[in-house]
């Protein structure tokens, strides 16, 4: 604290005017160095702005670069799953065009098979014609029937010429199970006033019998004559034989007429 006492004094007063000169001389420097740390404080603070900015449009540069990478190797598995479809499409169309080829061979194959099967069902038909015309006239009206059905569909456009094939097929058929079979039935024989019911039976091709229903009249066919023949003395064998084919008595041996070998010229 200065006093007066201290103040009177010559050196005291030298002092203290030397300090204030010191303190006068000292402020200005404080008041640039303080003006110097504004100004780094505000370069600084810019420059961590500019950074900062810097630094944003950095990330904003590398997010829209991952972003286009991102979009690229999506656009390239894209590429690659569309060419693999493509590629199996492209299998798939080369598939379609041999199958419609191998359609189109079919087709034409099938129009020549067509040609060639249909005079051939033809001559089928009209053989087993001639043949039911030249066998033992047993149930004579239902094979004719037959027949004549098979020749109206070869001329129907409505039927498919498998099914005509199948049904000629199947007509030869039933003719084939006629030649091993024991068959009984009954029908009408003779014409105009000798029409009368008889029994038939039948052994197969080997043997065509017949029987009146009183069993007064017994016969057989014969095939060499083509005529029929009375015989009673096969009645008990043609009754034994219409039991059998009726399944109303046991199987047993039969004898009946049997048309000699005939000799087979070439």
């Amino acid at each position: 604290m200065v006093t007066k006492q201290s103040i009177n004094r010559p050196g005291v007063i030298s002092t203290v005017v030397s300090g204030l000169a010191l303190l006068i001389s000292v402020l200005p420097a404080t008041q640039v160095a303080a003006q110097s740390v504004d100004a780094a404080v505000t370069a600084q603070t810019q420059t961590d702005t500019a950074a900062a900015a810097s630094q944003q449009t950095i990330n904003e540069v590398v997010d829209r670069t991952q972003d286009a990478a991102n979009k690229y190797a999506q656009a390239l598995a894209e590429l690659d799953s569309l060419t693999k479809y493509n590629e199996q499409l492209q299998k798939q169309v080369n598939s379609q065009v041999e199958e419609m080829g191998s359609i189109q061979k079919q087709l034409t194959d099938i129009e020549t098979t067509n040609r060639e099967v249909m005079p051939l069902m033809e001559r089928m038909v009209d053989t087993l014609d001639k043949f039911i015309a030249a066998d033992v006239p047993f149930l004579l009206e239902e094979r004719t029937n037959r027949v004549n059905n098979l020749k109206g569909i070869m001329d129907s456009a409505d039927v498919a010429i498998s099914e005509k094939y199948r049904r000629i097929l199947e007509a030869y058929q039933i003719e084939l199970e006629y030649g091993r079979t024991l068959e009984a039935y009954n029908g009408s024989l003779g014409e105009g006033a000798n029409v009368r019911t008889v029994q038939f039976v039948r052994l197969g091709r080997v043997s065509l019998m017949y029987q009146t229903l009183d069993g007064a009249e017994t016969g057989y066919y014969d095939a060499q004559k083509r005529a029929w023949v009375q015989d009673n003395s096969y009645m008990q064998a043609v009754s034994d034989a219409l039991s059998v084919a009726r399944k109303e008595g046991a199987p047993n041996l039969i004898h009946v007429p049997v048309p000699a070998p005939q000799e087979v010229r070439s």
